[in-house]
């Protein structure tokens, strides 16, 4: 049986959409946890630039990640669409998503939609994909429905 190895562009898309899905799941998916919460916001720092490490930073000086631990809440993200326009480098993305905030006594749903740029870079044991998320910003990120539990 003959292998064949496969030119990195035949795949691009579909690295580059795992790439983006893995870091927002690092990035957005928290436990009550303050060791947890370090572990998945290190490995999405790996991914991504400065504009990441920014955001984090802001998260945190405003108490949020203190508020999940001490309020007994769990995070998670659902990624619902994206797009990767891989004609041109630096490869733009917009990544629609919804984060479920599990409360003690409510569950609020907010509607997360997010972009930015990909760039190549060398894969490594902390970035198989070997993409780099550039300028990572945070377009809407609002409350779309609240459940009492």
């Amino acid at each position: 049986m003959e292998a064949f190895a496969s030119k990195r562009k035949d795949n691009v898309l579909v690295e580059a959409k795992s790439h983006i899905s893995l870091f927002h799941t690092y990035f957005f998916t928290l436990d009550p946890d303050e060791k947890v919460i370090e572990k998945n916001i290190s490995k999405a720092l790996y991914m991504a630039d400065a504009s990441a490490k920014k955001q984090y930073d802001n998260l945190k000086e405003t108490g949020y990640f203190s508020n999940i631990i001490a309020g007994n809440i769990s995070q998670q993200i659902s990624i619902d669409s994206m797009t990767v326009n891989i004609k041109s480098e630096p490869y733009f993305f917009r990544c629609t998503g919804t984060i479920k905030i599990i409360r003690p006594n409510s569950i609020v749903t907010r509607n997360l939609i997010t972009q930015g740029y990909l760039r190549n870079v060398a894969r490594s044991e902390h970035n198989p994909h070997g993409f780099l998320i550039e300028r990572w910003e945070t377009l809407e990120n609002k409350d779309i429905k609240t459940e009492n539990r």
